[in-house]
């Protein structure tokens, strides 16, 4: 959700650059830490950009009539602006991804819509005499996205008359020929549309993007965190966490913002690293003053000092002795009294999931436990609204789960899913298992039992050396095997409306003929999809860059409880005999999307188990919401009351 005027504006770094139109070398560069790029009109109504320097005072506008967009690194707040024909270059950098993703939208779609209007020459513009001016351009509205529609239906009416005209002087020679010339029989996995068949260039029929908007809980988080306020954000499964962080994520400038979960996969989810990775200390088991050393390392170090913004995603499984440990490094390094050393915390997770791994018997020390917590956290903030599951009933008996209740209903109704026939279109349930071992053994021994040639996808990785950080962080393996008839699951968005989503369930039909042979694929919302390479990148130690290019496909006859976090899948089976952590019975059955998509093998109520300490911990985070609520209600209700007085 936008605010007013900020699809117009950007705060960020800027270079200005000019550049020889003869040898192309840059001739003079100015560079702002911090600056406001505007977009905006002139006395004429022409399309602007200006430069404001906010330390030097030093202001530029450009005019906007031909320029080139450079946004290959807009997803790290980066882009270049380049101005026809004066050869000024404009860099942005450090810029929060959404608000350059949203400028960028905005000024490309008001220059496609100014398109018509004829350039006011010089001659006019100093016969005029108006004093310059320069106004923030208004928000996209609907009338810009059907004026550029109109334009292109205009510019490709001739097109379309001019293919007609050749398809039908074909079709002439074709009789002329005696039937004689061959024609090509369209490739299965191409866009064989009448648009495209008419005019390959043709631009698609535009539409007015609509974001998914935030909740007024999940703006009010946001909202804490612009503020810079450090804040610890809770909800149940599937209340918009993952999602919300995302968009924390890109409404905070690149440079001094670091992503980073307590896994590799969680991480990979909101474009990070992993917390051990950023800290640089490895497992942390080391004493602390070994710890501080390690993180002093060149590569490390820069992370800390150059660190405004932590993001820690799945705090759940980050233990307190690490947390202490991690807080009195950053102080140490960073050589500030400050709680964790001045750095801005956003940490996000649900204590009633996974816990931290332990060893042997050791007590599990939740991260809330950890001495430093209360002096680090300045907001707590829980999210109320569940968005995975519409079904209230199923809702409520997630909610019992949670907090480790399985009354007599609850077991009655998750006993009468083990009936459910949950199997549609050759798509079978994903079975969730409490050990990796039971699921790679499932998979394998499935797999082989189906008949058909088996086909190998490999993975292309930027450093095959590295293969096993990358592995760590990757929702998708190195070697992918397949058959006709193979149970997968998407490990990417693809296309959210159509239901092509991360976790949505599929079977392969068939393969591609020819070299890759790339696998179609039948899904559960009914697509039927060829499957080709996706990218993704990673972050390892030292601001190293990593990425996988591979099919994004994995197996899914089963998968593990602890691969599953944050996933929504559309059905699901689950045995939950080998249970051994509390909170993992909640997160199996957390992940189905209703109660007619979950089948429950072998439930025993004795599984159903919560920790007290984290229930306590919940306790009283809602006791102070609700003394905070009713002390503003207070002050709300005096003040309305001193108000009628006067």
């Amino acid at each position: 959700m936008l605010r007013s005027g900020e699809a117009a504006e950007l705060q960020c770094t800027v270079a200005v650059e000019r550049v020889s139109a003869t040898s192309g070398q840059v001739m003079k560069r100015r560079v702002s830490r911090s600056a406001a790029v505007l977009l905006g009109r002139d006395e004429f109504n022409e399309l602007m950009l200006r430069v404001q320097d906010y330390k030097g005072g030093h202001t530029e506008s450009f005019m906007l009539r031909d320029f080139q967009l450079f946004t290959r690194f807009a997803k790290d707040g980066k882009c270049t602006i380049k101005v026809e024909p004066e050869g000024t270059q404009v860099l942005i950098s450090d810029c929060p991804p959404d608000r350059l993703s949203n400028f960028l939208r905005t000024l490309k779609i008001k220059h496609e819509a100014s398109r018509d209007q004829k350039p006011v020459s010089d001659r006019v513009r100093l016969r005029a005499a108006l004093p310059r001016s320069f106004n923030t351009i208004s928000p996209l509205q609907q009338k810009d996205v059907q004026k550029i529609n109109e334009l292109r239906s205009k510019v490709n009416a001739p097109l379309q008359l001019k293919s007609a005209s050749n398809k039908n002087n074909i079709s002439n020679n074709i009789k002329n020929a005696g039937g004689s010339l061959q024609v090509k029989r369209p490739r299965s996995d191409c866009d064989t549309s009448p648009v495209k068949a008419l005019h390959p260039n043709k631009k698609p029929i535009l539409t007015l993007p609509v974001a998914r908007k935030l909740s007024k809980e999940q703006t009010a988080v946001l909202d804490a965190v612009l503020s810079g306020k450090n804040v610890f954000f809770t909800g149940s499964a599937g209340t918009g966490k993952s999602f919300l962080l995302k968009r924390i994520v890109g409404s905070l400038p690149p440079k001094s913002t670091y992503a980073t979960a307590s896994t590799g996969v969680a991480a990979c989810h909101i474009g990070g690293t992993t917390l051990h990775s950023f800290a640089g200390i490895g497992s942390g088991s080391a004493p602390l003053e070994q710890c501080v050393e390690l993180a002093q390392c060149p590569g490390v170090r820069q992370h800390w000092i150059s660190c405004k913004h932590l993001i820690i995603d799945e705090i759940s499984m980050v233990d307190a002795q690490f947390f202490d440990k991690l807080e009195a490094i950053a102080r140490s390094v960073r050589r500030s009294n400050e709680p964790f050393g001045g750095i801005q915390l956003i940490v996000c997770g649900d204590f009633l999931q996974l816990p931290p791994v332990t060893k042997g018997n050791e007590k599990i020390g939740f991260c809330f436990q950890a001495r430093s917590w209360r002096k680090c956290i300045q907001v707590n903030m829980e999210l109320m609204e569940v968005r995975r599951q519409t079904d209230r009933s199923f809702i409520s008996l997630l909610q019992a789960i949670r907090v480790g209740r399985a009354t007599e209903e609850v077991t009655s109704q998750l006993l009468k899913t083990a009936n459910n026939r949950i199997e549609r279109h050759g798509i079978l349930a994903t079975r969730l298992c409490t050990h990796k071992d039971d699921v790679e053994l499932t998979n394998e021994n499935k797999l082989q039992q189906l008949p058909g040639p088996l086909r190998v996808f490999e993975a292309v990785d930027s450093d095959p050396i590295l293969v096993k950080t990358i592995d760590a962080q990757s929702p998708v393996g190195a070697v992918l095997q397949l058959k006709v008839g193979a149970q997968v699951m998407l490990t990417k968005n693809l296309d959210v409306q159509r239901g092509l989503v991360n976790g949505a369930r599929g079977v392969v039909v068939d393969f591609l003929p020819g070299n890759k042979g790339l696998p179609r694929v039948r899904f559960l919302c009914g697509a039927v999809e060829v499957i080709k390479q996706e990218k993704w990148m990673f972050k390892a130690g030292g601001g190293l860059y990593l990425s996988r290019q591979q099919l994004p496909l994995k197996l899914a006859w089963a998968i593990s409880i602890h691969k599953s976090q944050g996933m929504t899948l559309d059905c699901v089976e689950i045995s939950l005999a080998r249970v051994f952590e509390r909170g993992q019975a909640y997160v199996a059955l957390s992940r189905a999307r209703s109660l007619e998509g979950l089948r429950v093998m072998d439930f025993d109520p004795r599984v159903v188990q919560a920790d007290p300490d984290v229930l306590l911990f919940y306790k009283k985070l809602r006791k102070e919401r609700l003394l905070m609520q009713s002390s503003i209600s207070d002050f709300v209700g005096k003040s309305n009351k001193e108000n009628e007085v006067w």
